[in-house]
């Protein structure tokens, strides 16, 4: 999580990979997500640019379309920053 005078303005939630894979490439899902794509076309991370119109229902959506485990409001530990 990001904070620009005491707000959160941006995070990111990590998908495995490899620790040298790279995004090449993104696409924009969603108001306020981004996933980042290795040049084989995996996900390996979502970029959530706006933290407090996020929602976990939005985040799972994404998550469930890339074949992932949805995640709940204790695996994100946002501390209430996060509308989760």
């Amino acid at each position: 999580m990001t904070f620009r005078h005491g707000r959160p303005i941006a995070a990111y939630y990590y998908l495995p990979r490899e620790a040298n894979q790279k995004s090449v490439r993104t696409r924009r899902v969603e108001p306020g997500f981004v996933i980042d794509f290795t040049a084989e076309g995996q996900a390996i991370g979502i970029e959530i640019t706006a933290p407090p119109k996020a929602s976990l229902a939005t985040l799972n959506a994404i998550l469930r379309e890339l074949g992932h485990v949805p995640a709940t409001a204790a695996d994100l530990g946002s501390r209430g920053v996060i509308a989760w």
